[in-house]
């Protein structure tokens, strides 16, 4: 029994490595620090306290089942603002969702959804600045806007430049005696 509890051990030791590498925390093969917004952290979204209802899960390969995005507490009709300076992208609606893409710097972009806004592609926004309003439609409950980031393509946890994902810390375990 002693070789089976050592085996199971091993295992979870190797799974928690694994699970707190960057790779699993932002579902790309490297992970987006602070410094890939240009020095700054970017700039919550909405007023109000910090609510996150449904976090980012990274899947485990590129079709895998996921939460590629987190979606945050919100009324209909709150004000959002840009997270970072970049450019509107794309606003329509895509399956019944009012959707708001913008392209920042160092190949990151950000989509928000159900959002209601006035801007159109090619519009310039700054940090902060007003970008429309929570709407209802998509797979978002009434209450809530979905915030994804794409790296280069990749999904990557939006918390990360926000400067809160709590990182695991492993302690050793099955010390050999």
């Amino acid at each position: 029994m002693r070789a089976s509890s050592r085996t199971v051990s091993t295992l979870l030791m190797a799974f928690l490595i694994a699970a707190s590498s960057p790779s699993a925390v932002t579902g790309a093969t490297e992970a987006p620090t602070p410094d890939d917004t240009a020095g700054a952290h970017w700039s919550w979204p909405l007023a109000g306290p910090r609510l996150v209802l449904e976090p980012y899960r990274a899947p485990a390969h590129e079709y895998g089942a996921g939460h590629r995005g987190v979606d945050l507490g919100a009324s209909v009709g709150a004000v959002v603002s840009a997270p970072a300076d970049g450019t509107v992208a794309f606003r329509g609606t895509v399956v019944d969702r009012p959707i708001l893409t913008i392209e920042h710097a160092n190949g990151l972009v950000t989509t928000f959804e159900p959002l209601r806004s006035p801007l159109v592609p090619g519009d310039v926004v700054v940090s902060g600045e007003e970008i429309g309003f929570v709407d209802v439609g998509g797979h978002t409950s009434p209450g809530a806007l979905h915030l994804g980031v794409r790296r280069n393509g990749d999904y990557v946890n939006p918390m990360l430049f926000f400067g809160e994902v709590p990182r695991a810390v492993l302690l050793p375990c099955c010390l050999a005696r």
